[in-house]
């Protein structure tokens, strides 16, 4: 054991003994001895060194050691640095070509709303109520996260659900692709599009809460935003070939490629293991020694702790609000687009195509500069925006745009998908700003309660879409009173502007408070010291409470 010649009480009073020289310097390529010194009365400060003090045996060190500790701490920086490496590897593979498949969805639902449109027949209202009532499964999302947080399948939380829910929605596309009745028929349709939601819900949970881990654990802030621009560049790709290949072969074709798709995300969720994008592994026995229905108890109850904070639950409240209270008219517009202006599908598609540019764009801006800006600002201006979006469906169907010399087909290929695009960027900053917040250990019940939340308010806005529709007498025959829902559309996306201070002014205040705190700490705790061969010099700077004692 080396004891430092330093006093208890003041921490630069060191001891040299009188009858001691320093010794020579010595060259580094010869082993050489530190001397050490041991007080027996370590209460006197100041003094010379007296026969009380006697002298240690000498410690021979060998400064190859210190190269070989050197290389050896050099090398485990390598090998951990090449580890994460290929963590950022597997992570990038498993839930990019996720995000992105989830985005390419597009691609079989575009056939799937033409299918029931002109095949089925089916009247615009029957047609939303069915691509609201499908999204159901979405709602119980927060039962998938809360299994996915406490509910271990072979040693692995998140990744063997992505697994689950990717082979449900093979399951679901396969026979709609296989079997033609299955697409011919309301109910089996219904049970398909409720399976491949179920399965969709199941990995979107997995991953959102892969992508919520991997960013606190690595410090990696705003990885939404690139979730978002793979999820664009799906559902850019998806609208693009969507459109023309519904002129050139029939929508079961389009099921099949979507299928085999989803057989090749399987096969990459299964040979991926959990410890491969450097997530936290479970101790071993930790969920043996545990009931199943405590841990759950346990995760819910931090789970209502953590909605009930103010800085989650205000921003949720709004941007929950700002959807629910909109009635969507998306059905009988898109009805009223195919059926009264003959606008071909491979203009609906490509219009979602621009649309979906326009978010890679806005995604890209807002992870680039826009994340500077007040976020009450943003999403103010975001709401404005989109509820003068809403107004371009009126210019198409009072046919303004005639009077301009726009054709129907450029106007409908430029402006109809822009009310939804911003509609879908307005969540990216409220994504972002609860990712940060989330506690640790509870992402994935908090990222699929929001998810879940988010998907029951935009039910709600369907449904309240149906209504508007149905009082107002808009039917597939008689599409008279749409201008009068579109307004009302606008005048209702503007009444969220009303309570828009339950926004915060910026993103993660919290979060930079406790780095700030957590650095005055290390300041106060840190140990500062420094060696010379020949002797030794320890130094110690003092604590507040030692100042203040």
């Amino acid at each position: 054991m080396i004891y430092p010649s330093v006093s208890t009480k003041k921490p630069f009073a060191t001891v040299i003994p009188k009858f001691h020289k320093p010794p020579p310097k010595l060259s580094l390529s010869n082993s050489m001895s530190i001397l050490c010194f041991h007080r027996h009365k370590p209460n006197i400060i100041n003094e010379s060194a007296k026969p009380g003090t006697r002298f240690r045996d000498s410690i021979t060190v060998n400064p190859s050691q210190f190269y070989f500790k050197k290389s050896v701490k050099q090398r485990g920086y390598e090998e951990r640095r090449g580890t994460s490496s290929v963590n950022s590897r597997q992570m990038l593979l498993l839930c990019g070509f996720g995000y992105w498949i989830q985005g390419f969805r597009c691609f079989p639902w575009l056939a799937l709303n033409f299918h029931m449109a002109h095949y089925l027949n089916m009247h615009p209202s029957t047609l939303q109520l069915v691509q609201n009532a499908g999204n159901l499964p979405m709602v119980a999302k927060p039962l998938y996260g809360l299994l996915s947080d406490v509910l271990y399948i072979g040693g692995a939380r998140r990744v063997p659900y992505v697994s689950i829910g990717v082979l449900l929605q093979v399951l679901s596309w396969g026979p709609l692709s296989l079997i033609p009745v299955a697409g011919e028929s309301l109910p089996t349709l219904m049970a398909c599009v409720l399976l491949g939601n179920l399965g969709a819900s199941i990995t979107e949970v997995a991953k959102d809460a892969l992508v919520a881990e991997y960013g606190k654990k690595h410090k990696v802030n705003g990885l939404q935003s690139y979730a978002f621009m793979a999820s664009a560049a799906g559902g850019i790709l998806g609208n693009l070939i969507g459109g023309y290949y519904l002129l050139k072969a029939p929508s079961r074709t389009m099921f099949i490629v979507f299928a085999i798709l989803l057989s090749l995300q399987f096969g990459i969720s299964v040979t991926t293991r959990e410890e491969s994008p450097g997530l936290p592994q479970p101790l071993n026995g930790c969920l043996a020694r545990k009931s199943l229905s405590g841990i759950i108890r346990k995760q819910f109850c931090g789970l209502i702790t953590a909605v009930s904070e103010k800085s989650i639950s205000r921003p949720l409240a709004w941007i929950v609000a700002s959807i629910a209270v909109v009635p969507i008219l998306s059905g009988s517009i898109f009805c009223y687009q195919m059926r009264c202006l003959h606008i071909d599908a491979s203009v609906i598609g490509m219009s979602r195509v621009i649309s979906q540019l326009v978010l890679l764009s806005t995604t890209v801006l807002y992870n680039r500069y826009w994340k500077k800006v007040s976020m009450r600002k943003l999403i103010g201006a975001v709401q404005i925006l989109y509820a003068s979006s809403l107004l371009l469906d009126l210019v198409l169907v009072k046919q303004i745009n005639l009077r301009f010399g726009i054709p129907n087909q450029a106007f409908a290929l430029c402006f109809s998908g822009l009310a939804e695009t911003l509609a879908q960027f307005r969540l990216l900053p409220f994504s972002v700003l609860l990712a940060s917040l989330c506690p640790k250990g509870c992402e994935g019940s908090l990222t699929s309660f929001v998810a879940s939340v988010l998907c029951l308010s935009a039910m709600i806005s369907g449904f309240l879409g149906v209504g508007l529709a149905s009082l107002m007498g808009i039917t597939s025959s008689d599409y008279s009173s749409l201008p009068m829902g579109i307004l009302v559309q606008f005048l209702a996306a503007l009444i969220p502007l009303g309570w828009i201070h339950c926004i915060p002014m910026a993103e993660a205040v919290a979060e930079k408070e406790k780095k700030r705190s957590m650095s005055k700490r290390t300041r106060r705790n840190r140990r500062v010291g420094r060696m010379v061969f020949g002797s030794v010099y320890a130094y110690r700077r003092e604590r507040k409470s030692e100042t203040q004692s």
